[in-house]
């Protein structure tokens, strides 16, 4: 099976086993007070080596104190860094694989107090505050930081180092105009806004060895006004080939630009390969590696067969499921657990400060714990009321854990709400990780039962010690002056992703969380004339950063009106008078109000639990309405709990 992408390569002195890299990510878990690794980290990088990628990066490797990007990631800037480091490369070079660490320098983009960056110009976004100007004598301190750095790793018995040069960071705002406006040395022209990172990539070969194979991430386009272009680095590429670079890694974006560099599933799979393809025709032999949304081994076989990289990177896919390589090479496409691209508890949580996670994979930071996990001292029969994804992920552990597991769902297929709302435009990934589990079912043999509501004879007959209640939530109706009096129609938003009303042809969606917004995008897109009414004072605060921007720019496309701060006088029989931020609005002539706030969760069986030996267990919405993130990690849970 996809023998281009399972085929060896040549990176530098080393043997690549094949065309896969683990990209580096800032997950932000796993140092301890001093930044040094832990068995936290150690062990999350054990299990994707044990998973079979070819080669793997540490993210966020920092050169200097004054660059730290995230206040929880590794240090590289003090030989006390060294032994952690040394146990970790041990634990992980068990797995044949080439291991390396990514090394950078945050400047306008660290969250830290004080800033620095080539010229003082504060990032466009996400960090915020002021950013000095660098001297020149710092320039060559920072220099020599980066290759002691480079020593550090080589010392510690990494394979190799990449050099963190795209999305915004130190390297990269030297060679962007928007970023650089020295008139010195190191700006101004391309050779003087590049001068920095050939400086440290001579400092690292004369410091760590010129055999000692440095990579490079470098952006084919950062996406901003004045920034960083892929006509920039063409001209680049060749460039950084002549001084011996062991390989181009080539992405997009900064902080601030119109396509992000973490791409949420509104984004097209593969957004940046034709960065790569364009590098790929101007060097003769450097290797070069691909990014951006690549979660499909096919896509990623024909990348390599076709000639447009020479690698795939992969960051989210291998967070999701550490195990894609070896079930990629097996032909188990169907079992590897997908990215569904929510961004959720990659980027947000690790732009928030918080330890990096995922909303489909709940082991990602406890793969230290889980490695100590004993086996069930029991069989028990489990049955698993709902076949949302928390009953289904709940079943799926259940039965992996050894139980015997049954599942019934009152209605006529899986999913519940999730299914629903994969049906909007844009979010149809989400009913990937529906598919993982509905098949993960059929593979541990585990019976789903529909139309098929929980009742006394379903557990008479089945005889549980167990009962998960995953029955999940339902739209909650409002009580709100004139609202069940209006002529108006009154539908929810289950009503409408599910066929069973059609909306008139000027609607009022009432909510503005992440339901409210895909609804509202739905029916723009059908053409409607769309009002979204949001009580609360932020737009779908449940949804990733980067996920929200790409669904409000659609919002903006289909003409959708946003109110915030919404306080409802009364709905009239066209329409509704409002005010919002103060001020008041009147209007009319609209056909559907459509709810779509808060859900009420569904749990009026646990009243059977009265009439059985079983326990009874509530997880997912039927719990609390909440994220999937949450709900998933919480049936998972129940799963090894017993």
């Amino acid at each position: 099976m996809l023998p281009d992408l399972f085929s060896p390569i040549r990176i530098g002195n080393m043997e690549v086993k094949n065309r896969l890299l683990m990209s580096a990510m800032s997950i932000n878990f796993g140092v301890d007070d001093q930044c040094h690794v832990t068995d936290q980290l150690i062990e999350y990088f054990v299990a994707r080596a044990k998973g079979g990628v070819g080669m793997m990066l540490v993210g966020g490797g920092s050169v200097h104190p004054g660059g730290q990007e995230l206040p929880d990631l590794p240090q590289m800037y003090n030989d006390a860094c060294i032994p952690s480091l040394k146990v970790m490369v041990e634990r992980v070079k068990k797995y044949d694989i080439c291991f390396g660490v990514q090394l950078m320098h945050g400047g306008r983009q660290s969250y830290l107090p004080e800033k620095v960056a080539p010229s003082a110009i504060p990032a466009p976004a996400v960090v915020k505050g002021e950013v000095r100007a660098l001297e020149i004598d710092e320039i060559k301190e920072l220099v020599d930081c980066f290759a002691q750095s480079a020593r550090r790793c080589k010392e510690a018995g990494f394979d190799f180092i990449e050099l963190h040069g795209a999305h915004g960071y130190l390297i990269n705002q030297f060679m962007a105009p928007n970023c650089n406006i020295r008139t010195d040395e190191y700006g101004g022209n391309f050779e003087n806004r590049t001068r920095f990172l050939f400086e440290i990539i001579e400092a690292i070969k004369e410091i760590a060895g010129p055999e000692y194979p440095v990579g490079i991430r470098i952006n084919g386009n950062d996406y901003i006004k004045n920034g960083w272009e892929l006509k920039d680095t063409v001209r680049l590429a060749p460039l950084l080939e002549k001084v011996g670079v062991a390989y181009l890694h080539i992405s997009g974006g900064v902080y601030g630009s119109t396509e992000l560099t973490i791409p949420s599933m509104y984004t097209p799979q593969g957004c940046f390969i034709h960065l790569a393809e364009a590098v790929k025709k101007v060097v003769d032999k450097v290797p070069v590696i691909t990014v951006g949304r690549i979660k499909d081994p096919a896509m990623a076989n024909a990348i390599i067969k076709e000639g447009k990289a020479d690698m795939v990177a992969l960051g989210r896919s291998i967070i999701a499921d550490p195990e894609y390589p070896n079930k990629a090479k097996a032909g188990l496409i169907s079992n590897i657990r997908p990215c569904v691209g929510c961004c959720l508890g990659c980027i947000h949580a690790v732009l928030a400060k918080e330890p990096g996670s995922c909303v489909v994979n709940p082991d990602v930071g406890r793969e230290y714990k889980l490695a100590q996990e004993e086996a069930a001292k029991e069989k028990l029969k489990v049955l698993v009321a709902g076949a949302g994804p928390s009953g289904l992920a709940a079943a799926r552990m259940f039965a992996l854990r050894g139980h015997e597991v049954r599942v019934c769902e009152k209605g006529e297929q899986q999913g519940g709400l999730l299914a629903l709302a994969s049906k909007a435009p844009g979010r149809g990934e989400l009913g990937d990780i529906l598919r993982f589990f509905r098949e993960e079912l059929v593979r541990l043999g585990v019976a789903v039962q529909y139309n098929t509501p929980l009742s006394k004879k379903i557990l008479d007959e089945f005889s549980p010690d167990h009962v998960i209640m995953a029955t999940g939530s339902m739209p909650d109706m409002p009580v709100i002056k004139g609202l069940f009096k209006s002529a108006m129609d009154l539908v929810t938003n289950v009503d409408v992703f599910s066929g069973e009303e059609v909306p008139g042809k000027k609607v009022i969606v009432l909510g503005g969380g992440m339901t409210g917004l895909i609804t509202a995008d739905a029916l723009a897109e059908q053409g409607r004339e769309v009002v979204v009414l949001n009580r609360k004072k932020s737009f779908a605060e449940e949804m990733s950063s980067n996920d929200r921007y790409y669904l409000r720019e659609r919002l903006k496309k289909g003409k959708v009106k946003l109110y915030k701060e919404v306080a409802i006088q009364q709905f009239t029989d066209g329409g509704v008078e409002f005010t919002a931020n103060g001020d008041a609005f009147s209007l009319t002539g609209f056909e559907t109000v459509v709810i779509s706030e808060k859900h009420l969760s569904v749990r009026e069986a646990k009243k059977l639990e009265k009439q059985t030996r079983a326990v009874f267990h509530l997880i997912g919405d039927a719990k609390s309405p909440r994220h999937l993130m949450y709900c998933v990690s919480e049936a998972e849970e129940a799963g090894r709990a017993e």
